[in-house]
């Protein structure tokens, strides 16, 4: 995955935090809230740790495939770090508050390696992101974004509540829940890509998916698929500032 491929990702399946008014929470989110977990369980989560394999596919030849390993954490209120290693490239994106950056690294290179801030919108799109992660659909109003029930549609041949998570006008994840379970069925972005989640782990007796599959539209009417399969998912470890701070340039 090139570096551009690797931002459009991070910040695509990644707000600036501006004062809206508040509003009726839509039915469908107790419901989604649930089948995850307990409201319990659910307000207790202060970070979340995920482990696991990014396997990119070729737009043009799905059998070519670019495997990495992969560590997403999320942190409150506003942190986030992903780090992705390639057999001959180390990448990571993160999130410290109102600000963030990225680190491109050749493994064998210790030494060498560029780091680059994020630019405003790319924050801004890094703050939603880490806040849906964390927030489990409900909340997100007090927060900025406005959640807005687009009423029911058919997915797959399966009843879903159309809910959209708006952030900012160029900042959308558009979600469908299963009117009979909550169960999420898909999420899409303002810019078409789709975000869909197969099987199952628990964790704290809460529910997350097994896979993330992503496809992201890219030049000429194709498309990007990344899909991630998660090993391991930690709630609730401690992760000191350092860990998402800017590195300190000195230690070139």
């Amino acid at each position: 995955m090139t570096t551009n491929h690797l931002c459009r990702f991070v910040l695509g399946v990644a707000s600036w935090f501006l004062v809206a008014p508040a509003h009726a929470e839509p039915e469908i989110i107790a419901q989604a809230r649930a089948f995850i977990g307990e409201e319990a369980a659910l307000s207790a989560v202060r970070s979340l740790r995920f482990v696991g394999t990014l396997v990119t596919a070729h737009p043009v030849d799905a059998s070519k495939q670019t495997r990495a390993s992969v560590e997403i954490v999320f942190q409150k209120p506003a942190q986030q770090r992903i780090t992705i290693a390639y057999e001959k490239a180390f990448e990571q994106t993160a999130l410290d508050d109102y600000e963030a950056w990225q680190r491109q690294q050749d493994p064998s290179e210790a030494s060498q390696w560029r780091l680059s801030l994020l630019s405003i919108e790319q924050v801004k799109r890094l703050r939603a992101n880490t806040l849906e992660n964390l927030a489990f659909f409900r909340g997100l109003d007090r927060q900025g974004a406005r959640i807005e029930d687009q009423g029911p549609v058919t997915i797959d041949g399966v009843p879903c509540e159309k809910i959209a998570f708006i952030h900012a006008p160029n900042i959308i994840f558009t979600r469908y829940f299963e009117i009979a379970t909550g169960r999420l069925r898909l999420t899409e972005t303002e810019a078409g890509g789709s975000i869909r989640e197969q099987g199952e782990i628990t964790v704290n007796a809460l529910r997350f998916p097994k896979k993330i599959i992503t496809l992201t539209p890219i030049a000429h009417g194709k498309s990007q698929t990344v899909t991630i399969t998660f090993d391991k998912i930690s709630v609730n470890e401690t992760f000191p500032s350092t860990f998402f701070a800017v590195p300190a340039l000195s230690n070139r």
